[in-house]
């Protein structure tokens, strides 16, 4: 988050700066009011590309060309010292503390930060089983990125079209539109790729730019009310706007003009100015780029180690202790480095050594799995699952031509046309390893399709909390081009996989109860259970219909409190006793039988029907009870997902499906 300091010190531009920088912090840190908390961040892109922008444009205007070296220096001696600060303190704390499955990924995340590709590595990794955001001690790292990239990329093109200023402005005005059209589009497509990737973040930028262009080439009238409206579309912005698959889109176009309108009429003076210029603001906005850089390490490793904040006292002790760090960077990091006078070859030099230091303990750290020998055994259990789940993708390809056109297919078994469809939801990835050597096991080549929370159910129509509306689509979209491909008999049996309970039932259950599906099939009547069944039912007539033998795996049993990730992390942080362990590693055999008794019914008939019933409980529970932990280790990765190794444990389960002549 750039704080340069402009030609002429605008203290407004400051005091915006606080309600950014407070904006998002307050919103990490829980505070009620800040819906929208996060586009703080929008704000501090558009002033940063008004700095910057302003900064080149004017020393082009005064000299007739852009110093690029010293552009570089100043931006290493403002922004590098106080990102190398918190990087090194965070890696201390961490190495401490976080285990080594996230410990890995802080690895990955400091090589990505340190060399401005943060943004392109947390889109890389937004995917279904990722790290959720509060385990990620680097992912504010990944604004600073996407500043970065603008900071290579605009100095470049002013010095290329400097002596054309008017070509100059055509192409940032076009640039802005691209870029705006297409942050629109893509966010209904892809919102990570909207949130994080550059190409969809630059209009805001060089909204920037652009006001900084124009505002130094013409007068402009100033009119209070500009201010007012300006202040207003932050303030409901930071208020109302929701979090989730719509952001940004085109609701961050209102934090945008609301910073646009405020900067641009900056000098006027009227209350919304000259409160934003009085000394509070001021001081809280100097010290915004470090109170940005430390919040959120000290947000997430408190919480790692600790658990959930007890309450708002302790909230409000974190994020003092966040504020006093911001100021102890900001006196004696950020303002001496940048009031002292170095060499461009010493900074330079300075930088570089920095740089290959961060990285090379990233390297380190993620070449060594997270470091798992600074952890006892016992521990290890939990810490292994957490690690397990990391399947071989290596042969999967998007299918460009054929009845699979634009699926992502995964062949599986010996390399040969396949005679078996195993399809389903999230719980083939997590059964892909078994699958894979039950294949090779029987010489059977097979096919794996499978899409996070979309059940195998033709004519599925489905509204997941979890998933975008574009995502619900494409499961309901994919499950017809699936059941067309079907028709042409190529296949000689299908398996269909499910988290059945979840669809049946509308919500997941312990820890991931928040997670809501609702749904309905196309040509079924009553309850979302009943919709589901006879949908279900129907699929699988339709599939024997096609001339194919159809297998049925029951629901993996769900042990409703456990998560490899957060077991690890409480015991790791003495926060677990023996019997609340006990507890969420284990359910009785009852509560798995409960959770799927909506479709005992439909399961009978379908055996009834002729299909195949493949019962995963009797590998996973005991008479009594259903366990997470199978001879001491651990067979599950979360509530409902098992591991690799339980997989390729289990793998005689599919015996029938890949034997040459199945006897359902």
């Amino acid at each position: 988050m750039s704080t340069q300091t402009p030609h002429f010190y605008r203290p407004e531009i400051d005091g915006l700066r606080s309600i950014a920088v407070l904006s998002v912090v307050l919103y990490h840190f829980g505070f009620a009011g800040l819906k929208g908390g996060f586009v703080g961040v929008d704000v501090f892109f558009v002033i940063s590309g008004f700095l910057i922008g302003g900064l080149l444009w004017r020393e082009a205007s005064e000299t007739g060309s852009i110093s690029l070296k010293r552009f570089y220096v100043r931006r290493i001696k403002r922004l590098a010292p106080a990102y190398v600060a918190m990087a090194l303190a965070s890696l201390i704390a961490a190495y401490l503390i976080v285990l080594p499955f996230e410990f890995r990924e802080f690895g990955k995340s400091l090589i990505a930060a340190t060399v401005y590709l943060s943004n392109v590595n947390f889109f890389r990794d937004a995917g279904y089983f990722d790290t959720v955001s509060e385990d990620k001690v680097l992912l504010h790292t990944w604004s600073l990125s996407v500043e970065e990239q603008f900071y290579i990329i605009l100095p470049l093109l002013m010095l290329l079209l400097l002596r054309n200023t008017f070509s100059l402005r055509i192409v940032l005005w076009i640039s802005l539109v691209v870029s705006l059209i297409a942050c629109v589009w893509i966010t209904q497509r892809s919102q990570p790729a909207a949130f994080y990737l550059f190409p969809f973040r630059a209009w805001e930028l060089l909204a920037g730019v652009i006001l900084a262009i124009e505002v130094q080439r013409r007068p402009f009238k100033h009119v209070a009310f500009l201010s007012y409206l300006g202040i207003t579309l932050i303030l409901a912005s930071i208020a109302f706007i929701p979090a989730g698959a719509q952001f940004p889109g085109w609701h961050a176009l209102f934090p945008v003009l609301g910073t646009v309108l405020i900067i641009a009429n900056g000098q006027q003076k009227n209350i919304v100015n000259r409160t934003l210029a009085s000394p509070a603001p001021v001081a809280i906005g100097l010290i915004s780029y470090s109170l940005y850089l430390w919040h959120w390490p000290v947000l997430t490793l408190s919480t790692y180690y600790r658990g959930a904040y007890s309450g708002h006292l302790e909230t409000t002790f974190w994020l003092g202790i966040s504020i006093a760090l911001a100021y102890l960077s900001w006196r004696f990091v950020e303002r001496p480095v940048c009031r002292t006078e170095f060499s461009a070859l010493l900074t330079f030099t300075a930088a570089a050594l920095a740089s290959a230091l961060l990285v090379l303990a990233g390297g380190l750290i993620y070449l060594k799995d997270g470091m798992i020998e600074r952890f006892e055994p016992p521990l290890r259990t939990h810490i292994e699952a957490s690690a397990d789940f990391l399947q071989d993708w290596s042969r999967c390809y998007v299918s460009t031509d054929g009845p699979f056109l634009g699926l992502e297919l995964c062949p599986i078994g010996p390399e040969q046309a396949p005679e078996i469809l195993i399809w389903g939801d999230s719980h083939v990835r997590a059964l892909k390893e078994g699958l894979e050597q039950a294949a090779f096991d029987a010489d059977t080549p097979a096919l794996l399709i499978w899409r996070a929370g979309c059940a195998p159910v033709f004519g599925l129509v489905k509204n997941e909390t979890s998933a975008s509306p574009v995502q619900n689509e494409a499961c309901s979209n994919a499950n017809a081009q699936i059941e067309t491909a079907l028709q042409a008999g190529d296949f000689k049996r299908v398996l269909l996989v499910g988290r059945w309970g979840y669809y049946a039932q509308g919500s997941g259950t312990g820890l991931d109860a928040g997670n809501q599906v609702a749904l309905s099939v196309e040509g079924t009547t009553g309850s979302q259970a009943e919709q589901f069944s006879q949908g279900l039912i129907g699929t699988v007539q339709r599939i024997q219909g096609f001339g194919s033998e159809v297998f049925v795996l029951k629901a993996i049993p769900e042990i409703r409190d456990y998560d490899s990730r957060h077991i690890a992390r409480a015991l790791a942080g003495n926060r677990l006793s023996d019997e609340a362990l006990a507890t969420a590693v284990e359910i009785p055999a009852a509560a798995h039988e409960k959770r799927v008794s909506d479709l005992s019914q439909t399961l009978a008939q379908i055996d009834a029907n002729g299909a195949a019933l493949l019962d995963p409980a009797p590998f996973l529970c005991a008479a009594q009870t259903c366990s997470a932990l199978y001879n001491g280790k651990a067979q599950y990765f979360d509530n409902n997902h098992i591991i690799n190794s339980a997989a390729l444990r289990i793998r005689s389960l599919f015996d029938p499906l890949f034997a040459s002549e199945s006897n359902p």
